[in-house]
């Protein structure tokens, strides 16, 4: 599938709104790839597809499933906000034929992270929360540090603010995302 395709698809897939989400993500991802020297192609191809299962419905979400044998971990499992970026790998690869894995990792990781995130996956992870749309305190020093040139600084703040958030709404805190902000925080400490 090319680009325009793709888009075309997404747009059926998604709400107005979310799509423009996911063309401001694009966007950003690009910009990020400029400062941080990555592939502005790949970066936007992620962008545009990251959040293209947000919006299935239960039906959808156990089609997806058992066509492409997707396995969900017991916090995934009926929590489409955590699933869908792991059934929008697969949606990635199998349905609009995306075969570079460093894309479909980067969409698999966008909502919770993980230990180790190579360049794409972290461009992705938070041009997700910081695209220009997006406002919540906080969001402006992220955005200071990213295009500062911080881009572990800043993960590390989503990292911390996203697990203290979940910790105030009383919800279980994804294994990866603990494990993507300790990781930080390790490298941080063999840096010093």
């Amino acid at each position: 599938m090319n680009l325009d395709d793709i888009n075309k698809q997404l747009e059926k897939m998604l709400p107005k709104k979310r799509f423009k989400h996911s063309l401001n993500v694009a966007n950003t991802s690009i910009k990020l790839s400029k400062i941080y020297n990555h592939d502005e192609e790949k970066a936007y191809l992620a962008g545009m597809i990251h959040d293209c299962a947000k919006y299935l419905n239960k039906e959808e979400v156990k089609y997806y499933v058992a066509k492409y044998k997707i396995e969900l971990d017991d916090l995934e499992k009926n929590n489409l906000a955590l699933s869908h970026s792991v059934i929008g790998c697969y949606i990635a690869k199998y349905e609009f034929k995306i075969e570079d894995e460093e894309i479909i990792s980067a969409v698999k990781y966008h909502t919770t992270g993980k230990a180790n995130m190579n360049l794409l996956e972290k461009i992705l992870y938070i041009a997700d929360l910081i695209e220009e749309d997006r406002s919540f305190p906080g969001v402006e020093l992220l955005r200071k540090l990213i295009y500062g040139g911080s881009l572990d600084e800043a993960l590390l703040i989503s990292f911390n603010n996203t697990i203290k958030f979940v910790i105030d709404n009383e919800q279980l805190i994804h294994p990866r995302t603990i494990e993507a902000r300790n990781y930080l925080m390790q490298q941080k400490s063999v840096l010093r």
